[in-house]
């Protein structure tokens, strides 16, 4: 019984190494902004400097970002490229939402994935507009780096050892004793 026990533990912590293995492998990147485009009008252009980081940490270069705007209630889509600006890891976008209305914007690290920023509010081209804000980085949609995935592959491990452990507890408690 210890032999199926230390087994079956054993698989466990290698299925939980292997689901966290391609999180933490290192194919991430972060994205800032160095602003949003709060108070901004319709046919205004918005300038904008994205940060990419790999880990969070190095500058990436040699990408080619892309900034995809999207009215909220499905309508209109635009993509606008972010060009090198020369520092290491900072692109550059020149960002312009075409009506008024709710719009979500979405930046492709030209890397490993889309982070999602927004909504934002653009205001009629008649009204005046306010001007950029500055913003936090954002991580991937979905994930945080790769914290949750290994997080989750450990806490699945745990789950399956402690299966194991209820299966083979019952197992024992039905096997009559030895006698020696």
């Amino acid at each position: 019984m210890a032999r199926r026990l230390v087994v079956a533990m054993t698989m466990a912590i290698a299925g939980a190494a292997l689901a966290a293995g391609p999180a933490a492998g290192g194919g991430w990147a972060t994205v800032g902004l160095d602003s949003v485009p709060g108070g901004i009008r319709a046919g205004e252009a918005w300038s904008v400097r994205l940060t990419i980081l790999q880990h969070g940490r190095t500058p990436l270069e040699g990408v080619q970002p892309e900034l995809t705007i999207s009215k909220a209630d499905g309508g209109a889509e635009r993509t606008f490229a972010a060009t090198p600006t020369g520092q290491a890891g900072v692109y550059r976008a020149s960002v312009v939402f075409p009506s008024a209305g709710s719009w979500d914007y979405v930046v492709d690290d030209g890397f490993s994935a889309r982070h999602s920023f927004g909504p934002v509010r653009v205001a009629d081209a008649t009204r005046p507009a306010g001007g950029s804000v500055p913003v936090a980085a954002a991580t991937p949609d979905g994930d945080g780096g790769p914290w949750g995935a290994l997080a989750a592959a450990i806490a699945v491990g745990l789950i399956a050892a402690g299966i194991v452990l209820i299966v083979q507890r019952r197992a024992h408690r039905g096997t009559p004793p030895t006698e020696g």
